[in-house]
């Protein structure tokens, strides 16, 4: 017999606290607080969110994933925070490949993006373009890191200086367990690899999976994917004791926040948890075997087939 296929579905929610004070036992606390995105419709989910607030409106990116196609593009979805009601989702960027992670920051009066697009083989930076359709309209910068199949590429400015966290893709699975760094002097570049690349290799920790900051000791602190269990199958913090241009010392926390935690229909994963403010957005995964999706591969490979995408 055929064995059914393995399918990830994630779903994405808005958790009424900030990151920097969140605990596993916190997130179980507020449970029954967390807003739910609507789910993207049959065989897609939304996942990897970060957002951007103006007033009560709360704009949340996210990676739209198709498995007609297995492929992604990049939308935003609004949730009103004075009532919960989301709007219905608007395109945000999409390309001839795969874009995912959809990390968005805010710098010196612009809005900027880095989505993960290891299939173009480099990290690229966008910004916002003005305007009515801001949020419908970017426009490519340049390459931070050319000619790198990375994905999940985190950014933090501290101490004067930016910091990028990514990890490589490459065989064994490698960018579950390696965690690389970067690092340059202003927002464009150019950015230097860091000599000590990888600067931690374990599978319970590596894979960014959300927004870097700063605890009250004044130390970086980066959400990883624990993916012991499975890819994207708990979240955990990395804390750095050191971070300069020469050298790093990190260390991983004990805590792990599972989906369990957050939502009673999606217990195999969680494996973003981003910072907008005093909320935070996290996404958790459920696992379907229905052998739908065997029909779904084989319509895909017809139409390729075919020329047609």
């Amino acid at each position: 017999m055929v064995k059914r296929p393995k399918s990830d579905f994630w779903t994405v929610g808005v958790v009424p606290e900030r990151l920097d004070r969140l605990s596993p036992e916190r997130l179980r606390e507020l449970r029954d607080r967390i807003v739910w995105m609507p789910e993207a419709g049959d065989w897609r989910y939304y996942a990897d969110p970060f957002a951007l607030r103006e007033g009560d409106a709360l704009h949340v990116f996210v990676e739209h994933f198709d498995y007609r196609t297995k492929r992604a593009d990049l939308q935003r979805l609004t949730l009103n925070l004075a009532d919960g009601v989301w709007s219905a989702p608007r395109p945000v960027l999409r390309q001839p490949f795969h874009l995912s992670y959809p990390f968005v920051f805010e710098h010196e009066g612009q809005v900027w993006m880095v989505p993960e697009s290891s299939q173009a083989a480099e990290v690229a930076l966008y910004r916002a373009v003005d305007g009515a359709e801001r949020w419908e309209r970017w426009e490519r910068v340049c390459a931070l890191l050319p000619g790198v199949h990375a994905v999940d590429a985190s950014l933090l400015r501290h101490e004067g200086r930016w910091w990028m966290f990514y990890a490589v893709i490459g065989p064994d699975k490698r960018d579950q367990r390696e965690l690389h760094v970067a690092s340059a002097d202003a927002l464009q570049g150019p950015w230097t690899p860091h000599p000590a690349n990888p600067v931690r290799s374990a599978h319970d920790g590596a894979r960014p999976a959300g927004t870097p900051f700063v605890d009250a000791g004044g130390r970086v602190t980066l959400p990883v994917q624990d993916s012991r269990t499975s890819y994207g199958g708990a979240t955990r913090w990395l804390r750095f004791d050191r971070l300069t241009p020469e050298a790093v010392e990190v260390r991983a926390l004990p805590a792990t926040f599972t989906g369990d935690l957050a939502h009673p229909g999606f217990l195999s994963g969680l494996h973003t948890m981003s910072a907008c403010g005093d909320l935070t957005l996290i996404d958790v995964k459920r696992i379907d075997r229905s052998r739908h999706r065997q029909w779904l591969d084989w319509k895909r490979r017809v139409r390729r087939w075919f020329g047609r995408r």
